[in-house]
């Protein structure tokens, strides 16, 4: 078992939520959840194809992260991994679905799959299968942000870009780069590093000089921080100072969140890298079932309430599936179309 980090600490009930807010964040991982488990159903029953990697076990980074932002009017910026990412900005489920199924009714109309989510609707920039591809991406949607209005005097620009990737990236040339930059121009970026322990099969701690990636921020004079991962209300407080200060225009924040995938790299790969007490002990620091404690222990909702959330995200992604086998696959009139921007 790879030497566990000590999480940092952070008291649940500081967060001072309202029902609202502590049900939709609930709502929201578990719609992650149940969508990447009826994938792997789908996938396996020979309904998608390619390489399909899932989010389980790390619903409370996206959740934490994008639900402090503005849905549909910030910018995000994922990874391969990139399905709950989409959900979490807004793209509707069916339209997700849709697109693992190759259809035309797909979010990037059947031509991206698994790792290429996109919506401009939805200021969803993109999925990558590049490890570190989409940092530089997510730095020039901040750019543009920061022109519009010191530049071209737009008040409106106010935009923040949330630029996901994992702990593999931070050990590549553009995540350098792009963080640089970044700083130097105060842009209103929140780089996140979902470090899951692994990348791929490699050890993060094997793979790197310095395992505590936050602390890498300080070499470009930027605000770096680590948070537990695993808990969505200590990533949503993390997120919001974050986000504050980039649309105050004080720069970007490296935040590196301590997660954990619950399955493999990816659903072709065995998974037999990582240690059974590994996972156990991740297994047992379940967001959802954390975040669902919280609210029935702080008398913000009761475990009935919580049900009928589980049974109404289930019979969505049912109708998500349902939505997906009845579209139509993509004309091959339309081969070359949507390779660049073009007016529908």
């Amino acid at each position: 078992m790879v030497q566990e980090r000590t999480l940092p600490t952070f008291t649940a009930a500081s967060a001072q939520i309202t029902k609202e807010v502590g049900l939709r964040l609930y709502e929201d991982m578990v719609l992650g959840r149940v969508f990447e488990d009826k994938c792997a159903e789908m996938y396996y029953r020979g309904k998608m194809f390619g390489f399909v990697h899932l989010y389980n076990g790390q619903e409370a980074v996206s959740t934490g992260v994008i639900q402090a932002m503005r849905p549909g009017e910030d910018y995000v910026c994922s990874t391969y991994r990139d399905h709950v990412h989409a959900l979490s900005a807004g793209v509707p489920a069916k339209e997700v679905m849709a697109e693992l199924f190759g259809k035309a009714t797909g979010c990037s109309k059947g031509r991206g799959g698994s790792m290429h989510m996109f919506s401009a609707e939805h200021r969803l920039l993109g999925g990558y299968a590049f490890v570190a591809e989409g940092i530089p991406v997510a730095a020039g949607a901040a750019f543009q942000s920061k022109y519009r209005r010191e530049v071209l005097k737009d008040e409106s620009a106010d935009q923040v870009t949330a630029c996901f990737f994992g702990d593999g990236a931070a050990n590549n040339g553009q995540f350098f780069e792009t963080l640089n930059m970044a700083a130097l121009w105060k842009l209103p970026i929140l780089f996140v590093v979902e470090n899951n322990k692994w990348a791929i099969g490699m050890a993060h701690d094997r793979a790197t000089s310095q395992p505590e990636i936050y602390k890498k921020a300080s070499v470009f004079n930027m605000v770096g921080v680590e948070v537990d991962g695993m808990d969505v209300l200590a990533v949503r407080a993390v997120a919001e100072e974050a986000v504050a200060r980039a649309r105050a225009g004080e720069g970007p924040t490296l935040i590196e969140a301590l997660t954990y995938r619950f399955r493999g790299h990816s659903l072709a790969d065995p998974d037999e890298m990582r240690s059974q007490a590994e996972k156990e002990f991740w297994f047992a620091r379940d967001p959802i079932k954390k975040l669902a404690n919280h609210l029935v222990e702080q008398n913000l909702a009761s475990a009935e309430e919580l049900k009928a959330i589980d049974r109404k995200i289930t019979e969505r992604i049912a109708e998500a599936v349902k939505f997906a086998e009845s579209s139509p696959e993509p004309d091959s009139s339309e081969l070359y179309r949507f390779v660049f921007a073009e007016d529908e």
